[in-house]
């Protein structure tokens, strides 16, 4: 695997890329990096030439400017256009010519900056993942909650906050047999500093309903849902399921949010779809 750096607003963003074949970016989401995605990366570098960044504040990628759901859509574009200028040798002639189309892949948070990249160049989008992510906006309630959150935040630091968060994004039965990588996904928490996280949430409570998106995709829609999640309700992720023309549906009977890890066969299998 490559490890690849680009400046972005003055800022140090951070990328890995593997493999050969139709270019697929994998977006993690909130409070991890783009080693989130290892037991996919393993599996697709045969099918697909991945493009795995940090977010700017997660990882290796420093923060930015423009924080915001949009701002960080832009900086997954700015990846986009490096390795079109690149040309990576091992892509087919016809990606090589423009690398115009593209899979997005993005988990949770993630998925909210796939589905602004997909507003800004829909005509560029060959295939769409929503892996436990959803178009809808935040409720009124749950806006409440994050901002409760950041007052937590401030108060006692991102750790304390990540920790509680990342031990629930399990489900209980994989937490249980699996401890030390959820130890190890909450120990990785500890990179984060105040101001990412609080960032992260300010983008999550200001980006706007998307499921226009969704009604109008020209192109394959995967969603992948937990259906277990606390996070993104089950409920929630069935309803927009029927917004696509086309869509792939898979469930995850014994996940909660983090499916990449919980039921990691079912989701590789579920993305060579993106052909």
């Amino acid at each position: 695997m490559k490890s690849n750096t680009i400046s972005y607003q003055s800022s140090k963003i951070f990328y890995r890329s593997i493999g050969k074949g139709k270019p697929v970016i994998l977006i993690h989401g909130f409070a991890e990096d783009g080693d989130i995605w290892k037991n996919q990366i393993a599996f697709l570098k045969d099918h697909f030439y991945l493009i795995i960044p940090d977010l700017p504040g997660s990882g290796k990628s420093e923060i930015i400017k423009d924080m915001s759901i949009e701002g960080m859509a832009d900086v997954i574009k700015a990846i986009l256009s490096c390795e079109l200028l690149k040309s990576p040798p091992n892509l087919s002639r016809s990606n090589r010519d423009g690398l115009e189309e593209f899979s997005l892949v993005g988990h949770s948070m993630g998925g909210y900056i796939s589905l602004a990249l997909a507003e800004k160049y829909p005509d560029q989008l060959s295939s769409l993942a929503l892996v436990h992510s959803s178009a809808f906006a935040d409720s009124e309630e749950k806006k409440a909650n994050r901002l409760k959150s950041i007052e937590f935040i401030k108060k006692n630091g991102a750790y304390e906050f990540l920790r509680a968060v990342i031990i629930d994004l399990f489900s209980e039965t994989w937490s249980s047999n699996n401890n030390k990588q959820v130890e190890q996904q909450v120990e990785k928490s500890r990179s984060f500093t105040n101001e990412a996280v609080i960032q992260y949430y300010q983008a999550l409570i200001s980006r706007p309903d998307r499921t226009l998106i969704l009604k109008t995709a020209s192109y394959p829609v995967i969603f992948i849902i937990g259906e277990h999640d606390k996070a993104v309700p089950f409920d929630q992720s069935m309803q927009q399921c029927y917004l696509p023309q086309i869509a792939h549906i898979h469930i995850l009977r014994h996940s909660a949010h983090m499916g990449m890890l919980e039921e990691a066969e079912k989701v590789n299998h579920a993305l060579l779809q993106l052909k």
